[in-house]
């Protein structure tokens, strides 16, 4: 049994929560180690002087966050660290939540309509090379040659053999990092970057370096100083709206990163899941270093969920190993999801759905601009979301729990941090996972807690 206590005296309303949270902070601060033995429900209740139904709240609220874990017939006990990370997002959506913690497009109606058309269209059409073919390259060669038209939208100039069709972004950039990353080395990105990108890396073998980053991304003096003294191999960066800061690196910024990169000839791994969405941006690093970039950008981001295609593009050096790599993580793209991007972008649904979400972006902004009002927080017009630092002494899991106590569901901001960056707290806010009513009630929610109606909402539970 441990000797940590809860402070009885600390409790606040409502009980469980704050119950929740102070057992939360002792487990981050080391104070309850991995393994440590919690006290029965009923002896907690009574060295508290809380029902048991308090106390079995706390619990589960710690349950739920996988910090604590109930073993029948022996006790509750604390995680051991080497616990999976948890998503920034719902699981899944369970009863009457708004959730605005995944990030996603705004999507109507009309989409599910396209989709629909477009599956019509491909049962009538289908080549036999998509069904019966297990050859990559038998089924891809027009879809990489069309890939060069949307690419070019993204503002690269690239040969179609350089041109791999991946299942979406996450597979991009398990292949993008297979190929340039051996497992052993360091790869740098942003101290606040992917959230994807920390158990990927683990399960990969790599270790991550969190770099100094402004408002304009990674700063490169910090990159330059990570080459010199860690060894790194490459660096991965998000420059067109930085995921979740939402920031955009301006030209000059890309041009000093490239010539860090090959002073100390490091491979550059680049996200640009947004592409063609982010408006008046600069050039794709890719562009201004196509010997060392490794490129991906995806279509579920910017036209709809369900068309989970994306294209990697590698030089020369690397094609060898990206094709290799997506054998073996795999094989090859879904051929039907390809043929309907490939049509979509040869007859412009696809850049019709992207300026539509870019329009429908500039409402939901405006919308979180009037509900926030004097509440300081980062975005991009084009962002799918905002980035909100916390004030005063709230922490990330009380806000979350707060706010998911009203209904509504937000990303802790920790989920985005790189290895040991230095932090302040934030959550990360999706604009588009919902409707436009729903996220005007979620961001009140939101203001309601941060301007400190906090006291009135919970007396209200």
């Amino acid at each position: 049994m441990t000797l940590w206590q809860p402070d009885p005296t600390s409790l606040r309303r409502p009980a469980y929560l704050s119950l929740a949270e102070q057992i939360a902070r002792a487990i981050a601060d080391g104070k309850l180690e991995g393994g440590a033995r919690l006290p029965t429900h009923r002896r907690m209740a009574d060295d508290l002087r809380l029902s048991v139904q308090t106390v079995s709240r706390a619990y589960e609220e710690l349950i739920r966050r996988n910090l604590i874990s109930g073993e029948t017939g022996r006790g509750t006990f604390v995680c051991q660290n080497s616990r999976e990370p948890d998503p920034p997002y719902l699981p899944e959506r369970l009863g009457e939540v708004i959730d605005l913690s995944i990030l996603k497009p705004i999507c109507e109606p009309m989409h599910l309509e396209r989709m629909k058309k477009a599956l019509a269209w491909l049962s009538e059409t289908l080549p036999p090379s998509s069904a019966l073919s297990f050859r990559p390259n038998v089924v891809f060669p027009r879809h990489r040659t069309i890939a060069m038209e949307w690419l070019r939208a993204c503002g690269l100039e690239v040969a179609p053999g350089n041109i791999s069709v991946t299942n979406g972004a996450t597979a991009a950039m398990t292949v993008a990092l297979m190929s340039a990353a051996p497992p052993g080395s360091k790869v740098a990105t942003e101290g606040i970057g992917h959230h994807t990108l920390t158990p990927l890396a683990s399960y990969l073998g790599l270790t991550l370096e969190g770099l100094a980053i402004d408002d304009q991304g990674i700063i490169p003096e910090s990159l330059d100083e990570c080459c010199r003294v860690t060894g790194i191999q490459a660096v991965f960066v998000q420059p067109s709206v930085i995921n979740p800061t939402g920031t955009l690196m301006g030209l000059e910024r890309r041009n000093a990163l490239v010539a860090i990169a090959r002073k100390h000839d490091i491979a550059i791994i680049e996200s640009d899941v947004l592409g063609p969405l982010v408006e008046h941006r600069p050039p794709p690093i890719a562009s201004i270093a196509p010997e060392r970039t490794l490129y991906f950008t995806s279509f579920t981001k910017i036209v709809i969920p369900g068309l989970r295609i994306g294209y990697l593009v590698a030089p020369d050096r690397y094609v060898a190993a990206v094709a290799n790599r997506h054998l073996v993580s795999n094989w090859m793209a879904t051929p039907i999801v390809a043929e309907i991007a490939s049509r979509w972008v040869s007859d412009g649904t696809a850049m019709d759905l992207v300026n539509w979400q870019r329009e429908a972006l500039r409402a939901r902004h405006s919308v979180a601009a009037e509900v926030l009002s004097g509440i300081p927080f980062l975005s991009h017009p084009q962002s799918l979301h905002i980035w909100l630092p916390l004030t005063g002494e709230r922490t990330e899991e009380a806000f979350v729990a707060h706010a998911r106590l009203q209904g509504v569901a937000i990303a802790p901001g920790a989920s985005f941090r790189i290895s040991n960056y230095p932090w302040h707290p934030a959550v990360r806010i999706s604009l588009g996972s919902t409707t436009e009513q729903e996220l005007r009630s979620g961001l009140g929610v939101v203001a309601n807690l941060l301007r400190g109606d906090l006291e009135h909402l919970l007396l209200a539970i």
